[in-house]
């Protein structure tokens, strides 16, 4: 895994917590009240949004179009990107972020920033460009590179009591690269319901 040199590291600022949004609450009625308490919880939390039902409209050309895996990797990427401005309308105190610096600087300011990760992700050579990776993996990915303290997947769906990344993957929770990027990232790893965030977001604000 490629690791860059993270401002975060060496700083006496709180390490990023990544808080994975997933695809599913797109459309949730309660989707903005959760963006509205992440918002207001600030630094250090890092959002990564789902593609939700726009990357499903990726999946969905593919074969209509005859497109390489490569090709829909980067618009799957565009899919996320694109949720994300939609996700900063619904919750304006939120700060788009294309990368460590401007992650840093939002943090200065105390607000909590939402990646726009086309500028780093279509960078990186190391992540595959196939379906088996999807925003749960980048998002581990993100934490890695960050040096993150925390990474809290925020599904719709629950987790089985005491299972983890593999278990995950068995159960159709995340994509089957996801164990490989959380090893390589190394720190605690969460997955919850909009229900349970609040309580593991307080564990992550103490961890960081």
């Amino acid at each position: 895994m490629h690791v860059t040199s993270s401002p975060f590291r060496g700083r006496s600022a709180a390490r990023p917590i990544i808080v994975k949004l997933g695809g599913s609450l797109m459309g949730s009625p309660r989707l903005a009240l959760l963006l509205a308490d992440l918002a207001r919880r600030g630094a250090p939390l890092v959002l990564v949004t789902g593609g939700g039902p726009l990357a499903d409209g990726v999946r969905a050309l593919q074969p209509r179009m005859s497109l390489s895996d490569g090709a829909c990797h980067r618009m799957a990427i565009l899919a996320m990107e694109q949720a994300a401005h939609a996700f900063a309308d619904l919750a304006p105190g939120l700060v788009l972020a294309d990368s460590l610096p401007a992650f840093a600087r939002a943090h200065a300011q105390g607000r909590a920033a939402l990646w726009l990760p086309a500028r780093m992700a279509l960078a990186a050579a190391e992540l595959p460009e196939s379906w088996d990776l999807t925003s749960d993996s980048l998002a581990a990915w993100l934490a890695g590179e960050t040096g993150a303290a925390r990474l809290i997947l925020v599904k719709s769906a629950p987790a089985a009591a005491g299972s983890g990344p593999a278990d995950w993957v068995a159960a159709g929770l995340v994509d089957p690269l996801f164990p490989r990027f959380a090893a390589a990232f190394g720190g605690a790893v969460d997955l919850v319901t909009p229900d349970t965030a609040r309580v593991s977001l307080n564990e992550g604000a103490r961890a960081a």
